[in-house]
């Protein structure tokens, strides 16, 4: 019975050597996914240490398109086998198929990799404080992934027999239909290429449009719309062709922060005015907070209804909207104590009624003052 038994297998297994084949094909190709992935971690974990973006880029990278290329061509060499067993018709797909899959797996790596370099200088360029351009990052990769897309598509056309010249002709002619069809997205996306060209603005500044209510940090600069993160917190989606007819106002590129202030003095005071104006005038330009190299004036200004007016007119150095402010308080805070060393008030508003003090007397009345 044992002699039958070994007779039997013996017999299937020569009648069935294809189907070892494929089992030691799907096995070897499991082992090999998992082997890559142990020294690809192990190479990534070394590789962390480095400073040069692009080798950390590469290992994460290839990971995932690595085992889909072993499991590619693992189950297409079985397919291959089962084809000259069964003669099946179906399998005479798998040659074309493979050679797709290669294709795609190599634009996934490349994708996958332009995707990895550019989060790496971002988060490199954040960490250390070194200059970088976000803006002009995230349009390289923008078109560095659209240009691989595009070169795999035609690159599949071609292999799965497609004449290429053909596809590029009757993209020429059904692109006209499709402007006509698409043409606010169209306007869009040079609109999108206009910003990344001309850089009225980039990730991160701070943004405003005196003809829309649009306010805020710039969050993103995409192919169709901005995203821009207003003061309140809320996202505002501006598509890009509308800043081609708006102006927009970049106050995250000023030079300098402007102080413009008019302050009242009591007309009682009208005598300490020039003491006033010149004591103030000196502070600000011993201020070490205010550029006296730009614009700096102090001018008694106007007659007002209840005060004797003058102006500061002045520029901060910093362009920071919190030191800013910190900076403003200061100088009005000098500026109140020199109206009061001078024996002067600021001003507040009044009305004087005059009374009269009799009822037959013309003429003869008491002036009262009334806040």
């Amino acid at each position: 019975m044992e002699n039958d038994l070994i007779k039997l297998i013996t017999d299937w297994t020569g009648a069935n050597t294809w189907v070892m084949q494929v089992f030691v094909i799907v096995f070897l190709a499991l082992l090999l996914d998992f082997v890559q992935r142990k020294l690809l971690r192990r190479l990534q974990r070394r590789l962390q240490s480095t400073r040069n973006p692009w080798d950390d880029a590469v290992v994460l990278a290839a990971a995932r398109p690595v085992s889909l290329l072993i499991w590619l061509l693992g189950i297409t060499f079985a397919a291959d086998i089962v084809r000259a067993e069964t003669h099946a018709p179906i399998f005479d797909a798998v040659g074309p198929l493979r050679h797709v899959g290669v294709i795609a797996a190599l634009a996934w790596f490349l994708v996958r990799m332009t995707t990895n370099v550019q989060q790496s200088i971002i988060q490199r360029g954040l960490a250390s404080g070194e200059p970088y351009d976000r803006t002009t990052a995230d349009a390289v990769g923008k078109l560095l992934r659209v240009s691989v897309l595009i070169t795999a598509g035609l690159v599949i056309l071609q292999t799965l027999g497609f004449s290429v010249s053909g596809v590029l002709a009757f993209g020429g002619i059904g692109g006209i239909a499709v402007g006509f069809a698409a043409k606010d997205l169209l306007a869009n996306f040079f609109g999108g290429l206009m910003i990344y060209l001309d850089r009225p603005f980039n990730v991160g500044d701070w943004i405003r449009s005196p003809d829309r209510e649009i306010e805020g940090t710039v969050e993103n600069i995409g192919w169709r719309l901005t995203t821009i993160r207003s003061f309140s917190k809320r996202p505002i989606y501006v598509p890009n062709s509308m800043f081609a007819s708006i102006s927009v106002e970049n106050p995250s590129r000023m030079s300098h922060r402007r102080i413009k202030e008019t302050i009242g003095i009591r007309y009682e005071d009208a005598g300490k005015m020039q003491a006033i104006v010149t004591a103030v005038e000196a502070m600000l330009r011993t201020h070490p907070e205010i550029d006296d190299s730009q614009t700096l004036m102090v001018h008694f200004n106007a007659f007002a209804p209840s005060s004797l007016d003058f102006f500061i007119y002045t520029f901060t150095h910093t362009t920071n909207w919190t030191k800013y402010h910190a900076i403003k308080q200061d100088v009005l805070l000098k500026i109140e104590k020199i109206i009061a060393d001078a024996g002067a008030e600021i001003a507040f508003p009044t009305s004087t009624i005059h009374l009269a003090t009799s009822a037959g007397a013309e003429g003869q009345v008491e002036p009262t003052r009334i806040a």
